[in-house]
Protein backbone atom coordinates (compact mmCIF):
# COMPACT_ATOMS: atom_id res chain seq x y z
CA UNK A 1 0.00 0.00 0.00
CA UNK A 2 1.35 3.43 -0.89
CA UNK A 3 1.99 5.73 2.03
CA UNK A 4 1.26 9.44 1.99
CA UNK A 5 4.15 11.85 2.43
CA UNK A 6 4.90 12.70 6.05
CA UNK A 7 4.46 16.25 7.24
CA UNK A 8 5.90 17.95 10.28
CA UNK A 9 4.28 20.57 12.51
CA UNK A 10 2.59 23.52 10.77
CA UNK A 11 2.00 21.34 7.70
CA UNK A 12 5.57 21.68 6.45
CA UNK A 13 6.54 18.68 4.39
CA UNK A 14 9.73 16.90 5.43
CA UNK A 15 12.54 16.70 2.84
CA UNK A 16 12.61 12.90 2.94
CA UNK A 17 8.88 12.84 2.13
CA UNK A 18 9.35 15.22 -0.79
CA UNK A 19 12.09 12.93 -2.07
CA UNK A 20 9.48 10.20 -2.59
CA UNK A 21 7.54 12.33 -5.09
CA UNK A 22 8.25 12.17 -8.80
CA UNK A 23 7.26 15.67 -9.92
CA UNK A 24 9.46 18.72 -9.28
CA UNK A 25 6.42 20.96 -9.77
CA UNK A 26 4.46 19.07 -7.10
CA UNK A 27 7.39 19.32 -4.70
CA UNK A 28 7.56 23.07 -5.26
CA UNK A 29 3.84 23.52 -4.66
CA UNK A 30 3.91 21.47 -1.47
CA UNK A 31 6.94 23.35 -0.11
CA UNK A 32 5.30 26.73 -0.64
CA UNK A 33 1.75 25.82 0.33
CA UNK A 34 2.94 23.99 3.45
CA UNK A 35 5.02 27.01 4.39
CA UNK A 36 2.13 29.45 3.99
CA UNK A 37 -0.17 27.14 5.99
CA UNK A 38 2.50 26.96 8.67
CA UNK A 39 2.80 30.72 8.90
CA UNK A 40 -0.93 31.06 9.48
CA UNK A 41 -0.73 28.59 12.38
CA UNK A 42 2.46 29.92 13.91
CA UNK A 43 3.62 33.06 15.73
CA UNK A 44 4.14 34.52 12.25
CA UNK A 45 0.39 35.21 12.02
CA UNK A 46 -0.19 38.37 10.03
CA UNK A 47 2.97 37.76 8.00
CA UNK A 48 2.10 36.37 4.62
CA UNK A 49 3.03 36.48 0.98
CA UNK A 50 2.11 39.96 -0.25
CA UNK A 51 0.13 40.52 -3.41
CA UNK A 52 2.51 41.61 -6.10
CA UNK A 53 0.22 44.37 -7.35
CA UNK A 54 -0.06 46.13 -3.96
CA UNK A 55 2.15 47.23 -1.12
CA UNK A 56 1.27 48.87 2.21
CA UNK A 57 1.03 52.65 2.22
CA UNK A 58 4.05 54.46 3.67
CA UNK A 59 4.19 58.05 4.87
CA UNK A 60 5.07 60.27 1.93
CA UNK A 61 3.50 58.07 -0.77
CA UNK A 62 1.36 59.84 -3.34
CA UNK A 63 -2.28 59.29 -2.26
CA UNK A 64 -3.30 59.21 -5.94
CA UNK A 65 -1.96 55.64 -5.99
CA UNK A 66 -3.99 54.45 -2.99
CA UNK A 67 -6.33 51.59 -3.91
CA UNK A 68 -9.58 52.82 -2.38
CA UNK A 69 -11.45 49.62 -3.21
CA UNK A 70 -9.02 47.64 -1.10
CA UNK A 71 -9.36 50.26 1.65
CA UNK A 72 -13.15 49.91 1.60
CA UNK A 73 -12.83 46.15 2.14
CA UNK A 74 -9.94 46.04 4.60
CA UNK A 75 -9.85 49.50 6.22
CA UNK A 76 -6.13 49.52 5.38
CA UNK A 77 -4.23 51.65 2.89
CA UNK A 78 -2.47 49.92 0.00
CA UNK A 79 -0.59 51.46 -2.90
CA UNK A 80 -1.13 50.27 -6.46
CA UNK A 81 2.09 49.20 -8.09
CA UNK A 82 2.47 48.92 -11.81
CA UNK A 83 3.92 45.89 -13.53
CA UNK A 84 7.34 47.40 -14.15
CA UNK A 85 7.58 48.19 -10.42
CA UNK A 86 6.46 44.81 -9.12
CA UNK A 87 8.31 42.42 -11.42
CA UNK A 88 11.49 42.00 -9.44
CA UNK A 89 14.26 39.92 -11.00
CA UNK A 90 15.59 36.88 -9.15
CA UNK A 91 18.21 34.24 -9.72
CA UNK A 92 18.53 31.01 -7.78
CA UNK A 93 22.18 29.93 -7.88
CA UNK A 94 22.70 26.21 -7.24
CA UNK A 95 25.98 24.48 -6.39
CA UNK A 96 26.04 21.13 -8.25
CA UNK A 97 29.59 20.04 -7.33
CA UNK A 98 30.27 16.49 -6.15
CA UNK A 99 30.37 17.43 -2.47
CA UNK A 100 26.68 18.32 -2.79
CA UNK A 101 25.98 14.64 -3.51
CA UNK A 102 26.82 13.80 0.10
CA UNK A 103 24.17 11.92 2.07
CA UNK A 104 24.67 10.47 5.58
CA UNK A 105 23.17 7.09 4.64
CA UNK A 106 22.40 5.42 1.30
CA UNK A 107 18.68 6.09 1.80
CA UNK A 108 19.02 9.71 2.96
CA UNK A 109 18.36 12.77 0.84
CA UNK A 110 21.53 14.35 -0.55
CA UNK A 111 22.47 18.00 -0.17
CA UNK A 112 21.98 18.41 -3.92
CA UNK A 113 18.45 16.95 -3.88
CA UNK A 114 17.56 19.03 -0.84
CA UNK A 115 18.86 22.20 -2.52
CA UNK A 116 17.22 21.46 -5.87
CA UNK A 117 13.83 21.02 -4.18
CA UNK A 118 14.36 24.29 -2.32
CA UNK A 119 15.35 25.99 -5.59
CA UNK A 120 12.11 24.72 -7.13
CA UNK A 121 10.07 25.99 -4.18
CA UNK A 122 11.72 29.41 -4.27
CA UNK A 123 11.18 29.69 -8.03
CA UNK A 124 7.53 28.71 -7.64
CA UNK A 125 7.05 31.30 -4.89
CA UNK A 126 8.75 34.02 -6.93
CA UNK A 127 6.57 33.46 -9.98
CA UNK A 128 3.44 33.34 -7.82
CA UNK A 129 4.44 36.82 -6.63
CA UNK A 130 4.75 37.82 -10.30
CA UNK A 131 8.48 38.21 -9.89
CA UNK A 132 10.80 37.08 -12.68
CA UNK A 133 12.94 34.12 -11.70
CA UNK A 134 16.02 32.65 -13.35
CA UNK A 135 18.41 29.79 -12.60
CA UNK A 136 22.20 29.50 -12.54
CA UNK A 137 24.00 26.25 -11.73
CA UNK A 138 27.71 25.76 -11.23
CA UNK A 139 30.35 23.22 -10.25
CA UNK A 140 33.86 24.31 -11.19
CA UNK A 141 32.26 26.89 -13.53
CA UNK A 142 28.82 28.28 -14.38
CA UNK A 143 26.86 25.69 -16.39
CA UNK A 144 23.11 26.31 -16.70
CA UNK A 145 22.06 29.93 -17.19
CA UNK A 146 18.34 30.61 -17.55
CA UNK A 147 17.35 34.27 -17.74
CA UNK A 148 14.52 35.43 -15.44
CA UNK A 149 10.90 35.37 -16.62
CA UNK A 150 7.45 35.23 -15.03
CA UNK A 151 5.58 32.81 -17.28
CA UNK A 152 4.30 29.36 -16.35
CA UNK A 153 6.14 27.88 -19.34
CA UNK A 154 9.38 29.41 -18.10
CA UNK A 155 8.83 27.98 -14.62
CA UNK A 156 8.41 24.52 -16.15
CA UNK A 157 11.73 25.05 -17.94
CA UNK A 158 13.37 25.78 -14.57
CA UNK A 159 11.85 22.60 -13.11
CA UNK A 160 13.15 20.54 -16.04
CA UNK A 161 16.62 22.01 -15.62
CA UNK A 162 16.59 21.10 -11.93
CA UNK A 163 15.47 17.56 -12.71
CA UNK A 164 18.30 17.22 -15.24
CA UNK A 165 20.75 18.50 -12.63
CA UNK A 166 19.73 15.69 -10.29
CA UNK A 167 20.23 13.07 -13.01
CA UNK A 168 23.64 14.36 -14.09
CA UNK A 169 25.85 12.66 -11.42
CA UNK A 170 24.72 9.20 -12.51
CA UNK A 171 25.36 10.07 -16.18
CA UNK A 172 28.99 11.10 -15.69
CA UNK A 173 31.67 8.37 -15.76
CA UNK A 174 33.93 9.88 -13.10
CA UNK A 175 31.14 11.35 -11.00
CA UNK A 176 33.61 13.93 -9.65
CA UNK A 177 32.94 17.63 -10.08
CA UNK A 178 34.99 20.25 -8.28
CA UNK A 179 33.67 23.41 -6.63
CA UNK A 180 34.40 26.82 -8.11
CA UNK A 181 32.15 28.92 -5.89
CA UNK A 182 34.36 32.01 -5.92
CA UNK A 183 34.93 31.90 -9.68
CA UNK A 184 31.20 31.36 -10.20
CA UNK A 185 30.29 34.38 -8.05
CA UNK A 186 32.64 36.61 -10.05
CA UNK A 187 31.25 35.17 -13.30
CA UNK A 188 27.68 35.79 -12.15
CA UNK A 189 28.57 39.37 -11.20
CA UNK A 190 29.78 39.92 -14.77
CA UNK A 191 26.84 38.09 -16.41
CA UNK A 192 23.93 39.65 -14.50
CA UNK A 193 23.92 43.31 -15.50
CA UNK A 194 20.49 44.34 -14.26
CA UNK A 195 19.92 44.58 -10.52
CA UNK A 196 18.56 41.31 -9.15
CA UNK A 197 17.87 39.33 -5.99
CA UNK A 198 20.33 36.43 -5.94
CA UNK A 199 19.78 33.39 -3.70
CA UNK A 200 22.83 31.11 -3.45
CA UNK A 201 22.52 27.45 -2.36
CA UNK A 202 25.90 25.88 -1.54
CA UNK A 203 27.77 23.81 1.05
CA UNK A 204 30.69 26.31 0.85
CA UNK A 205 33.18 23.48 0.29
CA UNK A 206 35.52 25.26 -2.09
CA UNK A 207 39.25 24.58 -1.51
CA UNK A 208 40.13 28.09 -2.75
CA UNK A 209 37.80 29.75 -0.25
CA UNK A 210 39.32 31.94 2.43
CA UNK A 211 37.99 35.08 4.16
CA UNK A 212 39.72 37.47 1.76
CA UNK A 213 38.64 35.67 -1.42
CA UNK A 214 35.05 35.28 -0.20
CA UNK A 215 34.95 38.95 0.77
CA UNK A 216 36.06 39.96 -2.73
CA UNK A 217 33.55 37.69 -4.47
CA UNK A 218 30.59 38.85 -2.39
CA UNK A 219 31.60 42.50 -2.68
CA UNK A 220 31.73 42.04 -6.45
CA UNK A 221 28.10 40.86 -6.38
CA UNK A 222 27.02 43.70 -4.10
CA UNK A 223 28.86 46.28 -6.22
CA UNK A 224 26.37 45.48 -9.00
CA UNK A 225 23.52 46.48 -6.70
CA UNK A 226 22.26 42.92 -6.20
CA UNK A 227 20.44 41.80 -3.06
CA UNK A 228 22.05 38.53 -1.94
CA UNK A 229 20.92 35.68 0.31
CA UNK A 230 23.47 32.93 1.02
CA UNK A 231 21.99 29.60 2.17
CA UNK A 232 24.61 27.24 3.65
CA UNK A 233 23.43 23.66 3.06
CA UNK A 234 24.72 20.77 5.20
CA UNK A 235 23.64 17.75 7.20
CA UNK A 236 24.27 19.02 10.72
CA UNK A 237 24.23 15.73 12.60
CA UNK A 238 26.94 14.06 10.50
CA UNK A 239 28.86 16.98 8.97
CA UNK A 240 29.05 19.17 12.07
CA UNK A 241 28.46 16.87 15.05
CA UNK A 242 30.12 13.78 13.50
CA UNK A 243 27.23 11.62 14.71
CA UNK A 244 26.80 8.07 13.46
CA UNK A 245 30.48 7.24 13.34
CA UNK A 246 31.66 4.44 15.67
CA UNK A 247 35.32 3.48 15.64
CA UNK A 248 37.74 4.37 12.86
CA UNK A 249 36.23 5.66 9.62
CA UNK A 250 37.54 6.27 6.13
CA UNK A 251 36.62 9.73 4.90
CA UNK A 252 36.61 10.26 1.15
CA UNK A 253 36.80 13.62 -0.56
CA UNK A 254 33.87 13.41 -2.98
CA UNK A 255 35.51 15.82 -5.41
CA UNK A 256 39.05 14.39 -5.53
CA UNK A 257 38.65 10.80 -4.32
CA UNK A 258 41.35 11.30 -1.66
CA UNK A 259 40.83 9.11 1.43
CA UNK A 260 41.89 9.49 5.06
CA UNK A 261 41.42 7.22 8.09
CA UNK A 262 40.20 9.03 11.20
CA UNK A 263 39.00 8.36 14.72
CA UNK A 264 36.00 10.71 15.13
CA UNK A 265 36.16 10.76 18.92
CA UNK A 266 39.75 12.04 18.76
CA UNK A 267 39.05 14.99 16.48
CA UNK A 268 35.43 15.87 17.28
CA UNK A 269 36.11 18.82 19.60
CA UNK A 270 38.80 20.41 17.44
CA UNK A 271 36.78 19.75 14.28
CA UNK A 272 33.64 21.36 15.67
CA UNK A 273 35.66 24.39 16.74
CA UNK A 274 37.01 24.74 13.19
CA UNK A 275 33.52 24.47 11.73
CA UNK A 276 32.20 27.04 14.20
CA UNK A 277 35.02 29.48 13.41
CA UNK A 278 34.50 29.02 9.67
CA UNK A 279 30.75 29.62 9.75
CA UNK A 280 31.08 32.60 12.06
CA UNK A 281 33.63 34.10 9.68
CA UNK A 282 31.23 33.64 6.76
CA UNK A 283 28.40 35.12 8.80
CA UNK A 284 30.53 38.16 9.69
CA UNK A 285 31.54 38.73 6.06
CA UNK A 286 27.89 38.51 4.99
CA UNK A 287 26.86 40.94 7.72
CA UNK A 288 29.58 43.42 6.72
CA UNK A 289 28.33 43.31 3.14
CA UNK A 290 24.62 43.43 4.05
CA UNK A 291 24.06 39.90 2.76
CA UNK A 292 21.58 37.48 4.29
CA UNK A 293 23.05 34.25 5.67
CA UNK A 294 21.13 31.17 6.81
CA UNK A 295 22.11 27.61 7.74
CA UNK A 296 20.05 24.92 6.01
CA UNK A 297 20.05 21.45 7.60
CA UNK A 298 19.02 18.75 5.13
CA UNK A 299 17.16 17.01 7.96
CA UNK A 300 14.94 20.07 8.52
CA UNK A 301 12.04 21.63 6.63
CA UNK A 302 12.40 24.62 4.33
CA UNK A 303 10.66 27.04 6.69
CA UNK A 304 13.72 29.12 7.64
CA UNK A 305 14.89 29.49 4.03
CA UNK A 306 11.52 30.74 2.79
CA UNK A 307 11.18 33.08 5.78
CA UNK A 308 14.68 34.45 5.14
CA UNK A 309 13.84 34.95 1.47
CA UNK A 310 10.61 36.84 2.17
CA UNK A 311 12.28 39.00 4.82
CA UNK A 312 15.06 39.96 2.39
CA UNK A 313 12.58 40.52 -0.44
CA UNK A 314 10.84 43.23 1.60
CA UNK A 315 14.05 45.25 1.36
CA UNK A 316 14.47 44.80 -2.38
CA UNK A 317 12.82 47.60 -4.33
Amino acid sequence: MATSPRSSSFGLLEPEALHQLSSMELRAQLIVEGFITGMHKSPYHGFSVEFAEHRPYNAGDDIRHVDWRVFAKSDRYYIKQYEEETNLRHYVVLDTSSSMNYRPTPTSISKLHYSAYLAAGLSYLMVKQRDATGLLTFADEVEEHIEPSTTAAHLRRVFLALEHTLKRPSEEPSGRRGTGLLAALHDISDRVHRRAFIVILTDLLDPSLNPESLQRALRHLRSRGHEVLLLHVLHRASEVNLEGYDGPVILEDMETGKEQVLQPHQIRTAYQEEVRNFTETVRRICLENRIGFEHMDTAATYHSALSAYLNRRKRFH
